[in-house]
């Protein structure tokens, strides 16, 4: 991920608008999630476990997966002058350590009376399959 961060206004942002970046999961990432969240779930944690049941490794929890959301709207689309207010989020396909995700989010509606923006979200891993798509309503600073 770069360092780069955007700052659009709710007014230069436009429908049809999109952002996208891309990220590869990593078990640092996995150990730091499980640290932080405490979910020990030996599907995420134990790969002989996760291996019996017909996975090829560790399946990466979901909700890391899902945290990538605020990244797309505090650093991406709209950026620095974004607040999340609600997600809906299907998880489509399992994610595994080492897959590289791109996370897209194009800008579906704007509610000018809230400054709210609507992004639909589609997360890929590096075969093109969606594995997470979700709708996410951003307010967006002025």
């Amino acid at each position: 991920m770069e360092n780069h961060m955007n700052e659009y206004r709710y007014e230069e942002i436009d429908i049809g608008q999109r952002e996208s970046f891309s990220v590869t999961v990593t078990e640092e990432m996995m150990s730091s999630f499980c640290a932080i969240t405490g979910d020990i779930n030996p599907l995420h944690n134990d790969e002989d476990y996760a291996v019996s049941k017909g996975h090829p490794g560790k399946v990466v929890y979901g909700m890391l997966t899902a945290s990538l959301l605020s990244t797309l709207a505090g650093v991406y689309l709209p950026g620095k002058n974004s607040l999340i207010h609600e997600v809906k989020i299907k998880f489509s396909k399992p994610v595994y350590i080492g897959d590289t995700l791109t996370v897209e989010g194009i800008v579906e509606e704007k509610h000018d009376v809230y400054s709210l923006i609507i992004l639909k979200v589609l997360i890929r891993n590096q075969n093109g399959d969606k594995v997470l798509k979700a709708t996410m309503q951003v307010g967006v600073d002025s």
